[in-house]
């Protein structure tokens, strides 16, 4: 065999080698590829939940916990903290979970579908209390979670707002957590 057969050979198998090597990598790189959670429901079927999307609105006391005095009150604490951060705080409050059985993959969604924070630093963050169940969850933005960890929330909820809660205080457990955790985003 000649100098150039050879060559030509030795190419055509790099060229080979180089093509299925360039396959086999995009086949495990759509194999690892990571695929969005999908919400456990569809709130666009509940009216008051779409309802509010459109109106935006701060407090969402579905459950009827809060006086108007108390709400006003809670409201414009958290716009002023909006106004002076873009960082956004919603409050929701209502009578059942379900088809839930985790509180803060509820808040996790339903913080996602009203679109809680904005897009770009994903600065949102959802406090949702049912009541009547005697749950609570905080859920977090990405962006709002490298300052308000998931331990923060819970030490939030464990030493400021359940013990308000104990006492039958839900208004002052809420609006001191909520001050607090505005403390604790600075």
């Amino acid at each position: 065999m000649e100098r150039s057969d050879k060559m030509k050979i030795g190419t055509k198998l790099l060229i080979l080698f180089l093509a299925l090597n360039f396959l086999s990598c995009k086949g495990s790189a759509q194999e690892t590829e990571t695929k969005k959670p999908i919400p456990e429901f569809d709130f666009s079927t509940i009216e008051k939940f779409r309802e509010t999307k459109l109106k935006g609105q701060i407090i969402n006391d579905y459950d009827s916990i809060f006086s108007p005095s108390e709400r006003k009150e809670l409201s414009d604490i958290i716009y002023d903290y909006n106004t002076e951060t873009t960082r956004q705080i919603v409050v929701v409050t209502i009578d059942s979970i379900k088809p839930y059985s985790d509180i803060q993959k509820m808040a996790t969604d339903l913080g996602k579908y009203w679109g809680v924070g904005s897009a770009e630093k994903d600065n949102g963050l959802v406090i949702l209390l049912c009541n009547p169940e005697r749950k609570i969850g905080i859920a977090t933005g990405y962006g709002t979670e490298l300052i308000l960890t998931d331990e923060i929330c819970k030490s939030v909820i464990d030493s400021v707002i359940i013990p308000e809660f104990k006492n039958g205080k839900y208004y002052d457990g809420i609006k001191n957590g909520v001050i607090e955790l505005i403390e604790k985003w600075k």
